[in-house]
């Protein structure tokens, strides 16, 4: 009851910052027994081929690549939505959007976020005795119960959005600085209207905005500190422990601290990835010296490259979606092509799962949340299905296939937010809807409808090049069994309990550490 009247208290009184040591480091509590620690890192717009593992063009992830030679590699390995809340919120659920409410991404002036009476992954293995850390882009809401102190997590730190949602002294590339501060000393907020470039980017410790606005130059850092800080004072606690981990890398604008001679496209690319890579280092070896023979870490990404942004946007591998090319546009990040959403993925625990495996699996996001729930011993929540499956057996090398059956839903490019109109089924990809995302010249390609679907098969064309012939035996074949698939999981969905997310958009909830600065200053200046 103690905790029940606190964090209704939390609530009351939002993000004003002054109840913050009450909910800092303090982990305090039950033995250890012989339950698992789980490590997740989720990279941000990361491309298959930024992964060196993967793409042999690739020379800058040292630490990854060691890591998919101490573990488990997935090349078959999807994300939930080849957009970022999404993504996320599957992630945190197991549930696609059109179960758990989350379609599109979430703005700074958003009053809602991840549906309340959705459950988290943190929140099942907090009341499994878990402490709970979330550190870096949550982008599942951050106004009052939607905070991640809220929803599951002990301790968080971070900026709650993507960090091109704002303006930053230290922009980086790519991004304009903030506004200077006005002068005089009445309110210079304009609240009547959307301030999304003008606000400065907060970064939160618990509920408390510590610095706003953030100096991006030194993010990567103060991620890597205070998640080994966290791993071990939750060791230290003798609670086994839940970190989740939201990289700001590779998003732009691209916060690299160790320039290259000259910053110029692929090479900034590189400098940036190879500082996830040191981040993602840290981390690692923070699990090998504290808790590495009962810690299983898992690393991926929530959605492709951004490829409008150029050369600052990352490597599909040979997912080049040509078909969406010729049209115009590009298959990349908010597109249900394979470029927009197969993400680098890798396993790794000592002693459990097997070194230096690369798994075809077809494997999704989804799958985080029912196989760490089944390792943590806990129990699904009730009243609700999920699309995610228990995948211990594979990482354990029991077993090979994976699923049968992978839906990826609309994403921006085409078609209405969440709808599912592209199936992956065994070895093909149907599409009922097609489209490309904004490409780097500015083109989009065309929205375009298929009553008969476009239908590849990825084992003999991964570039989605040529689809099969209509007329032709194989797709005559394949083609039942894609409608039957999609009929039976949207008739699934309507009998299910669905949540709906709440987007009403209002800026008197943007996050502000001083509403007397245009950009929402916390400094002296």
């Amino acid at each position: 009851m103690g905790w029940l009247f606190l964090k209704v208290l939390l609530v009351g009184v939002s993000f004003s910052g002054f109840l913050y040591p009450l909910v800092d480091f303090c982990f305090n509590g039950k033995t250890r027994g012989q339950k698992p620690n789980f490590v997740i890192i989720l990279a941000d717009d990361i491309g298959w081929g930024d992964l060196g593992a993967n793409w042999a063009e690739t020379k800058d992830t040292t630490n990854l690549d060691k890591m998919a030679s101490e573990g488990m590699r997935f090349v078959d390995f999807h994300a939930a939505a080849s957009t970022c809340s999404p993504s996320r919120a599957s992630l945190l659920t197991g549930r696609l959007g059109l179960r758990n409410g989350v379609t599109h991404n979430f703005a700074v002036t958003s009053v809602g976020g991840l549906p309340l009476n959705e459950t988290t992954l943190a929140e099942v293995l907090q009341q499994a005795g878990y402490v709970t850390g979330m550190i870096g882009k949550w982008h599942l809401g951050h106004h009052g119960s939607y905070h991640p102190n809220f929803r599951g997590f002990d301790y968080y730190f971070g900026i709650p959005y993507s960090h091109d949602m704002g303006c930053t002294d230290t922009p980086g590339y790519n991004h304009p600085p903030c506004p200077a501060c006005p002068q005089g000393d009445g309110p210079s907020r304009n609240l009547q209207r959307d301030c999304y470039t003008d606000v400065a980017l907060p970064l939160y410790e618990n509920l408390n905005i510590v610095e706003q606005p953030v100096n991006l130059s030194s993010l990567a850092q103060k991620y890597a500190e205070k998640a080994t800080q966290f791993i071990q004072q939750a060791s230290t606690s003798g609670r086994p422990f839940l970190l989740y981990v939201g990289l700001a890398h590779m998003h732009v604008p691209l916060p690299v601290t160790q320039l290259p001679a000259a910053p110029q496209g692929g090479r900034l690319y590189g400098a940036g990835l190879r500082e996830m890579d040191g981040l993602v280092g840290q981390i690692k070896d923070k699990v090998d010296r504290t808790a590495k023979g009962n810690t299983f870490l898992w690393f991926t990404g929530d959605n492709g490259p951004w490829a409008q942004k150029c050369e600052l946007a990352g490597s599909v591998g040979p997912f080049t979606g040509l078909w969406q090319t010729r049209q115009g546009g590009c298959p990349a990040k908010q597109t249900t092509w394979e470029g927009g959403h197969r993400v680098p993925a890798l396993a790794y625990w000592p002693g459990r799962v097997p070194v230096n495996v690369t798994s075809t699996a077809l494997l999704s996001v989804l799958d985080i949340f029912p196989t760490v729930v089944a390792l943590a011993q806990a129990s699904l929540p009730q009243g609700r299905r999920f699309d995610g499956v228990d995948v211990s057996e594979v990482l354990f090398g029991q077993s090979q296939p994976g699923h049968r059956v992978l839906f990826h839903p609309n994403s921006g490019a085409a078609g209405e937010f969440g709808v599912l109109q592209t199936v992956r089924l065994e070895r093909y990809k149907a599409f009922y809807i097609t489209g490309g995302a904004r490409a780097c010249d500015g083109s989009t390609g065309p929205e375009l409808q298929h009553k008969f679907p476009l239908i590849f098969n990825l084992e003999d064309d991964i570039a989605e090049a040529v689809p099969l012939e209509r007329g032709g035996a194989e797709y005559q074949a394949v083609l039942p069994e894609v409608r039957k698939v999609l009929a039976d999981v949207l008739q699934d969905i309507a009998n299910d309990n669905i949540s709906k997310a709440d987007y009403t958009q209002d800026p008197s909830v943007t996050p502000c550490c001083n509403p007397y600065h245009i950009a929402c200053r916390c400094q002296a200046t």
